[in-house]
């Protein structure tokens, strides 16, 4: 008997981007994914609960007005916050990438370690005062209790493209929550996986490029994942022997097998 595809939301707003090649990306997981406008939730075409797996996709949400993801934060906040807190509550999956990110940080939902959908950390404009668009170098933390990170015990190779991706906790006992619970899941490093200040490419304390909140099921992340599916994405596949999957994938697969074995 052929297993029933987890449903997978890619949430779209104005602004967003990325949405083809996160589809993608879960598609080719396993799951059976769809992009869904915000507004067609808000008027109770859809509902959340439709989904196994919630991701907000990166981009540039209504603008970065204010400041970014914020106001895509509210939007779901003032207008879907029963449907994301129960699907929250169900330990449903869900993954914000790069702006996707920004909206979990200014929703509160990550780190949330007081679980009070308080913003315990930001997201600022980067420390070198300008858009970052790179390929970088990225180590897992093997102690984070994270679904998605099971199996990714290397270094691995993402793009980041973002102006506000600095890192930074609200104070200190705060940072230091967040080290002890193991919730930081990636750190910028360099090739040979060395974390030090010159493999940073926005200046986020800690070297920090995703955490996850204290139940591993939600993760955030600034680098992009989906953009490094398949070896042809990435920049030297012309001149390396490269595997066919790309660094990205098994991130999607984590998450699709989670739902499928159950949760």
């Amino acid at each position: 008997m052929v297993k029933k595809k987890p449903k997978a939301l890619v949430l779209l707003t104005a602004g967003t981007n990325c949405d083809l090649e996160t589809e993608y990306a879960l598609n080719l997981a396993g799951a059976q994914a769809e992009k869904v406008h915000i507004n067609d939730f808000i008027a109770k075409k859809r509902k959340l609960k439709e989904y196994q797996i919630l991701t907000i996709p990166g981009g540039f949400s209504f603008g970065d007005d204010i400041a970014a993801g914020k106001v895509l934060a509210n939007k779901i906040k003032f207008k879907l916050e029963k449907q994301i807190e129960s699907f929250v509550k169900d330990k449903k999956p869900v993954i914000g990438i790069c702006n996707g990110f920004q909206v979990l940080v200014k929703l509160g939902f990550l780190p949330d370690i007081y679980k009070k959908l308080d913003q315990e950390v930001t997201l600022a404009i980067n420390n070198t005062g300008k858009f970052e668009d790179m390929w970088i170098y990225l180590k897992a933390n093997k102690r984070a209790k994270c679904i998605f990170t099971e199996g990714i015990d290397k270094v691995i190779y993402l793009p980041i493209a973002h102006g506000e991706g600095r890192f930074i906790s609200k104070d200190q006992s705060i940072d230091n929550i967040i080290k002890k619970q193991n919730l930081i899941v990636f750190q910028y490093c360099s090739s040979s996986g060395n974390i030090n200040f010159n493999s940073n490419p926005n200046g986020s304390e800690n070297n920090i490029a995703g955490i996850c909140n204290t139940g591993g099921t939600i993760l955030g992340m600034m680098p992009h994942p989906e953009r490094f599916i398949t070896k042809h994405q990435h920049p030297r596949w012309t001149r390396e022997d490269l595997p066919d999957e790309g660094d990205g994938l098994l991130i999607f697969k984590n998450t699709v097998n989670y739902v499928a074995n159950g949760l």
